[in-house]
C-alpha cells in the first residue's frame, strides 16, 4: 500500500521519535512511504535545497498517488493541515493521530467526513495497533 505519512517539520520536532516509530513500522510491513524521510532527524537539511514550489508540487503529487494518508497531528502544522484537506478532497482515507494529552484543532477533531479517522492515543503501542487496524480495513478493498 502507498501511504503518505504527514508530520510537522517547521512547526516543531518534539514528536520525531514517534514519527520514526510509525515510519519504521510501515516500511517493515512492506508499505511504500514516499515521505519516510520526514521522520529523519536531518529532514531540514534535506528539504532546505528545495524551493517552495517544488515541495508543493512534489507533495501534492504524492498525496494524489497515495492509497491512504496517516498524519501525526500532536504538533500543529499548516502543511499537515493542508495535506489532510487535500487528501479528503481527493477521496483518500485519512487517519489523524495525536497524543491523548494534547489539544488539537477543532477543524481536525470535529471533521465528520466518512474518510476521516481521528485517534487520541496514550502509548505508541496503542498507536501502532490502531494504525494496523486502519490499514487492514483498507487493504482488503485493494
Amino acid at each position: 500500500m502507498n501511504i503518505y505519512f504527514s508530520c510537522s517539520i517547521t512547526g516543531g520536532r518534539e514528536d520525531e521519535k514517534t514519527y520514526q516509530r510509525i515510519v519504521n513500522y510501515l516500511l517493515k510491513n512492506g508499505h511504500e512511504v514516499p515521505t519516510a524521510h520526514l521522520a529523519s532527524p536531518d529532514v531540514m537539511e534535506g528539504e532546505s535545497d528545495l524551493n517552495a514550489v517544488d515541495v508543493y508540487q512534489r507533495d501534492l503529487e504524492w498525496v494524489k498517488n497515495c492509497d491512504v494518508l496517516i498524519a501525526e497531528v500532536s504538533t500543529p502544522s499548516h502543511g499537515v493541515g493542508y495535506e489532510i484537506a487535500a487528501a479528503i478532497y481527493l477521496g483518500k482515507q485519512v487517519m489523524c493521530c495525536y497524543h491523548a494529552d494534547k489539544k488539537i484543532s477543532k477543524i481536525i477533531s470535529g471533521n465528520t467526513s466518512k474518510n476521516m479517522r481521528v485517534l487520541a492515543y496514550k502509548s505508541e503501542e496503542e498507536l501502532i495497533s490502531e494504525i494496523d487496524i486502519f490499514l487492514k480495513k483498507f487493504s482488503d478493498t485493494k
